[in-house]
């Protein structure tokens, strides 16, 4: 598979606003290969249309339809968002490094994951605006995707044994811009914490709460984090999805354990 079909193959809005610019940048490099091969650009499958749009700058607070995310896209962001976290400690810890590229390879396959790491190292090296990302991603990606978006950052910043208090505000800062109210943002963090009530807060309810309040939550929280919402990026994602959906099973065993109710 040739870099230029990997990368055009899969992507749909996210070769627009400013993530094609950091994109266009990142993919700089590749041109000339990509043209000595024969293999066409991006823009040249619309005419040329296309190889300038990455330029442009969209309004990311105006409302408009959602299109459908690409695998793609999803994957781009998830590399783009995974530059920030890693150099949020200001210092890009191997480990954290090593956690992305096996993460891509688990979920991609060796020769997907190293085009990917590929393109990765050279999104590392641009300074990037959180905000200007994290508004196009917010606009044009699904609530479940962007939540699986956050649970694969705190991943990334827990792969080194610890995620330090600079990851920890970058993530929150992340959620913000990406939509993702402060419930479901502590719900996901408290996968990666120990902790006496973090079951509870996985399922984003009170200690306090009855049993049939705690039954309720948990279909609720089931519904949301149901691998099946993000099928439309895959089978890849579905999987990785997995993780979040197996966390909120075992908090809510862990609770019918400690209450004794069925």
């Amino acid at each position: 598979m040739s870099f230029a079909k990997w990368i055009g193959g899969a992507l749909g809005w996210s070769f627009g606003g400013p993530i094609g610019a950091i994109l266009g940048l990142a993919l700089g490099s590749f041109v000339d290969n990509l043209t000595d091969s024969g293999t066409p650009l991006i823009g040249d499958r619309q005419s040329g249309r296309q190889r300038d749009t990455y330029r442009t700058q969209p309004n990311y607070g105006q409302r408009t339809s959602r299109p459908r995310t690409q695998s793609g896209d999803f994957e781009v962001s998830l590399l783009i968002l995974a530059s920030i976290i890693i150099k949020a400690d200001g210092k890009q810890d191997q480990r954290e490094l090593d956690f992305v590229r096996h993460q891509f390879t688990n979920m991609y396959g060796k020769d997907r994951a190293n085009k990917a790491f590929e393109l990765f190292k050279r999104i590392n090296k641009q300074n990037i605006s959180t905000r200007q990302v994290c508004l196009q991603i917010k606009q044009m990606m699904d609530h479940a995707s962007r939540l699986q978006l956050l649970h694969f950052l705190f991943g990334i910043a827990k792969a080194d044994g610890i995620v330090t208090e600079d990851e920890l505000r970058q993530i929150y800062t992340i959620a913000g811009y990406l939509g993702i109210s402060n419930r479901d943002f502590e719900s996901i963090k408290a996968m990666f914490y120990n902790s006496s009530d973090n079951a509870y807060k996985i399922l984003e309810i009170d200690k306090s709460v009855s049993d049939a309040e705690v039954k309720k939550a948990y279909r609720a929280m089931a519904k949301k984090y149901h691998p099946d919402r993000v099928g439309h990026l895959g089978k890849e994602h579905q999987e990785g999805a997995e993780e979040k959906f197996r966390q909120v099973q075992e908090a809510y065993e862990h609770i019918q354990n400690e209450r004794g109710f069925k």
